[in-house]
């Protein structure tokens, strides 16, 4: 898919990952970009900076809310009749083990997994009868992988690329584009004050810098939206001899524990 000409809603837009994508898709020539979040502030800052270059709509929008996603795209198709890209993007980390209170679980689950589904119930049903969209869910690295210090955002995270592994095999004979963006850290609110902890090995992306890989895989419309090619060999090992890597992922464990322990303090 080329974004040119194209009706994209961006979910996590006020800051970060979404902003960036945001800004690439306007000088991308997107014809409109529809801006939500839950930080109403952060929205209108991101239509401020690119609705000279666009048609832009900003919507506040708690994902993990199926009403207020369903609200989302009605407004959109209101405004613009259809939608070719949904860029499911929002998310949260929660650092810890099992023992997380129950209701954070919910919260890290309904952002980080079930705002794709809610996302997919709601555009999908248009772009069916259209015969073409594109889904792009943001997971990340950890998804493919694991996460050190957190076990909500593993498991979310693999949930994520399970929906949208699912997602392409249902409906990719139908028109029906989805990728799936996994990096490791970028330099976000989420990251802000640290190197990105285990994440970080590889460095710190910009999130300027992943979006130029979130173009480059749309126009090839691969699955893997991979902004850290390194990630593509930890799979490999990981596939290769399990035993082996869940060894690896220990010694990162001895390393990064202390300092995931102090964030889950903090929280």
């Amino acid at each position: 898919m080329q974004v040119k000409d194209r009706v994209v809603v961006v979910t996590g837009a006020a800051s970060g990952i979404g902003k960036a994508l945001c800004e690439r898709f306007a000088n991308e020539g997107a014809s409109a970009i529809v801006v939500t979040d839950i930080n109403s502030e952060g929205v209108r800052a991101t239509v401020s900076d690119i609705n000279d270059q666009t048609q832009t709509l900003g919507i506040t929008c708690d994902v993990g809310k199926e009403e207020e996603v369903e609200e989302l795209v009605a407004k959109t198709l209101d405004a613009f009749g259809h939608i070719d890209l949904f860029c499911s993007n929002a998310g949260i980390f929660t650092p810890g083990g099992e023992n997380i209170a129950t209701d954070k679980w919910q919260a890290i689950w309904d952002i980080n997994l079930m705002s794709h589904v809610f996302a997919a119930r709601a555009v999908l049903p248009g772009m069916l009868e259209r015969g073409e969209g594109y889904l792009l869910n943001t997971s990340s690295a950890a998804g493919l992988l694991n996460q050190v210090g957190s076990a909500p955002y593993a498991v979310t995270k693999h949930a994520a690329i399970g929906f949208a592994e699912w997602l392409s095999i249902t409906y990719g004979n139908k028109g029906i584009r989805v990728s799936v963006l996994c990096p490791q850290a970028v330099r976000t609110a989420m990251t802000a004050g640290g190197d990105g902890g285990v994440a970080g090995l590889d460095g710190m992306l910009e999130p300027e810098q992943l979006a130029n890989t979130v173009i480059e895989t749309l126009a090839d419309e691969r699955f893997l939206v991979l902004p850290h090619p390194e990630v593509l060999t930890y799979m490999r090992r990981k596939t290769d001899d399990y035993d082996r890597w869940l060894g690896g992922m220990r010694r990162l464990q001895d390393r990064f524990e202390d300092i995931y322990k102090s964030r889950e303090k903090s929280d």
